[in-house]
């Protein structure tokens, strides 16, 4: 099922480096890309150029909420935060969820790094997202999951079921799509691959992959090819880059 991806990430392997001025403009310009859709995919107004005027220049743009603003500077520290955790080595705990949670609620003081004590409805929705009180415990039984039983599957399958699930408890009263997004791409980078960039032009398809794991049995297959064709866009893309670097070093 993930043949091409595997025989990408062997070849990845293979290519020598890039020197470390390049991976930080890369690595900067996917951020400012990933957190124009990921806050796109929320409702938020920024334009990708406004976006990287914001992050990069510190710039206000008119006529644009400042909660908008805030959104993307809690969104950029959020991403910074996840690759101090890949660099340090962490594992995945609830504390380094919430402590994301912080980062993208910046704006929102009374609410981050807090699970919701209210119940919520998903607008579009039939599913019925944990209860207060269940929240916990739910929390509990999926992080003791992904420590065992989504060890063995496969980075792609295991981010994509464990996007589902978080998904679906709903822990916070907001940010939860944007710290699952967020959390997709801690894993990938663990693992030894690129981040992905869920686009806004997606959000029909990304948002249907949902409908159909509460519709189907909670059949994870929508979303898990989605997220295949992102890694193996995100791969091809870097291997490219390197193999241009490559060549004109020789």
């Amino acid at each position: 099922m993930f043949q091409e991806i595997d025989a990408l990430i062997a070849k990845l392997k293979t290519l020598r480096p890039l020197s470390s001025e390049s991976v930080k403009r890369l690595a900067e310009d996917f951020m400012i890309d990933f957190v124009y859709n990921s806050n796109a995919i929320e409702g938020n107004t920024l334009t990708l150029e406004e976006t990287a005027l914001v992050l990069k220049e510190g710039i206000t743009i008119d006529k644009k909420p400042l909660s908008h603003h805030l959104e993307a500077v809690g969104h950029k520290e959020a991403y910074y935060y996840i690759e101090e955790i890949v660099k340090d080595e962490e594992e995945l705990t609830e504390q380094i969820i919430k402590n994301i949670h912080s980062l993208v609620l910046m704006g929102a003081s009374s609410d981050k790094g807090k699970y919701r004590s209210v119940p919520v409805r998903i607008t579009g929705s039939n599913h019925k997202p944990a209860q207060p009180f269940e929240i916990p415990l739910q929390m509990e039984q999926l992080m003791a999951e992904y420590d065992t039983d989504m060890r063995d599957m496969h980075v792609v399958e295991r981010i994509a079921i464990f996007h589902l699930k978080f998904e679906s408890i709903h822990p916070f009263i907001d940010g939860n799509g944007r710290i699952g997004r967020l959390l997709m791409n801690l894993d990938l980078l663990s693992s030894g691959y690129p981040p992905i960039n869920m686009k806004f032009q997606d959000t029909r398809r990304y948002y249907d992959s949902f409908k159909h794991y509460h519709e189907n049995e909670k059949d994870p297959s929508m979303l898990i090819e989605l997220v295949q064709e992102y890694v193996l866009e995100e791969l091809t893309h870097y291997i490219a880059v390197l193999e241009t670097a490559q060549q004109l070093e020789e």
